[in-house]
């Protein structure tokens, strides 16, 4: 075996560890005095430093488009923007209609989904019991949902997010088969946790050296489960299933995506996103 980097920082060495992946170089990383020490075969020595070499060069000095691709959606508060649209959509329905009737007719009832009435997924994620349950899943969204953006872009991310939270009420439901009723868009954030989460663990797990650290995600997503998804009067079960499903979801897009869509395919994929929140408004508008 042929040493070619001693000394090196976790984050470099499972930075080379995907530049030799890609080049098709079998290596191992090893845990030095210094750090990491990284070997390959003697009959592929000169070509894995090659390949870092003239990675090292590329990624000097990057090219402009390039750069501003990689960071085009780094600064979006979309998050924010959204949590306003639940705060607008609860101040209409207090004023407008009687919110029990509409936690009624538009929740997460376990067996009026079952039966087909399967907008409550959707609808029932943007109604909320009271202020209290709204201002906490308002400060939440802007967070979370902001991070999942500030990866994904605006358009895949909340995307992502609302099929999460799709998910998460679908499961439920079939968990509870009837007797079961429930709102509020926290399903939908623990979705968006669960997204980081497994995007996460999976960019971390790919290099051998980072395989301890990549757990470290989805222990701290597991932890935000339990400090706030266990409240009284909250619905666990919605919120774990909401969390794996954005893992699932999450660990697939970071599998099969290298970097965030183009703007034009961000604005395509928003406005899927509304029209499917659009479209099951109405659907249960003709219930």
């Amino acid at each position: 075996m042929c040493c070619i980097f001693k000394g090196l920082t976790a984050g470099k060495a499972n930075e080379y560890g995907l530049v030799l992946d890609s080049s098709g170089i079998p290596y191992h990383v090893r845990k030095g005095e210094n750090g990491w020490d990284m070997y390959v075969h003697d009959s592929v020595c000169d070509k894995a430093l090659n390949a870092i070499e003239e990675y090292v060069k590329e990624n000097q000095a990057p090219h402009p488009e390039q750069e501003a691709c990689s960071s085009q959606y780094e600064k979006t508060f979309s998050g924010i923007w959204v949590s306003f649209i639940l705060l607008a959509f609860h101040a209409v329905i207090a004023i407008h209609h009687d919110n029990q009737a509409v936690i009624r007719t538009y929740g997460s009832a376990a067996q009026q989904i079952l039966h087909g009435e399967l907008y409550r997924t959707v609808t029932s994620l943007m109604i909320h019991a009271n202020v209290l349950h709204l201002l906490g899943n308002m400060f939440c969204i802007a967070l979370f949902g902001t991070a999942v953006c500030r990866i994904m872009g605006p358009g895949v991310g909340w995307l992502i997010i609302l099929l999460s939270g799709i998910c998460g009420n679908l499961m439920n439901a079939l968990l509870y088969q009837r007797n079961h009723l429930s709102v509020g868009s926290s399903t939908a954030i623990f979705g968006a946790i669960g997204v980081l989460a497994g995007y996460r663990f999976l960019k971390e797990y790919r290099p051998p050296a980072g395989r301890a650290r990549a757990w470290l995600p989805l222990g701290g997503g597991l932890a935000l489960l339990a400090f706030l998804g266990g409240a009284k009067h909250s619905d666990l079960t919605a919120h774990a299933f909401g969390f794996l499903s954005g893992i699932i979801i999450g660990v697939i897009y970071c599998f099969f995506v290298n970097r965030p869509a183009g703007r034009q395919y961000q604005i395509c994929f928003l406005l899927f996103t509304l029209s499917i929140i659009v479209t099951s408004w109405f659907r249960g508008f003709g219930a």
